[in-house]
């Protein structure tokens, strides 16, 4: 059933979509989403992910099992990676397949949700004037009310 890797090596979406796209025999809709590193505040290098190996994917596994409950899914996949990412390149992706797509829909955006605000990775920004761990944002928190 659902999919996770968390890992350093930069992937293709659009062939993972692809590859997983394929797999969804009697599914109506996939939806998927793809974060790129980008440079917000001006003058970035890279995001350096760390995590807790098994923590995370813990953490994970649980968000993908209640996205699993709450809607009529066929499958999804999280990929997220760690490390030094550097500026416009791929961070994640969530992909759902539901036989319909406000399914697909609601449970993609479920799923970054908790992706952003409780999976276990902490973000340091890497300038050229040093680095800084990034802190949570009240938006990315004030999301998750509607779950």
């Amino acid at each position: 059933m659902p999919k996770l890797r968390v890992q350093t090596e930069e992937f293709d979406a659009g062939g993972e979509l692809n590859l997983f796209t394929q797999s969804q025999f009697g599914m109506g809709a996939v939806v998927s989403f793809s974060g790129i590193v980008r440079d917000v505040t001006g003058g970035l290098q890279s995001l350096e992910i760390e995590h807790y190996p098994g923590m995370t994917e813990r953490a994970i596994e649980s968000i993908l099992a209640e996205a699993v409950s709450r809607w009529d899914l066929g499958d999804a996949l999280v990929i997220h990676r760690y490390g030094s990412i550097p500026v416009g390149a791929p961070i994640m992706m969530v992909a759902t397949a539901a036989p319909h797509r406000s399914d697909a829909f609601q449970a993609a955006e479920f799923l970054m949700d908790y992706l952003k605000s409780r999976a276990p990775f902490w973000k340091k920004e890497v300038t050229r004037q040093g680095a800084d761990w990034v802190a949570a944002q009240d938006h990315d928190e004030d999301a998750l009310k509607r779950w």
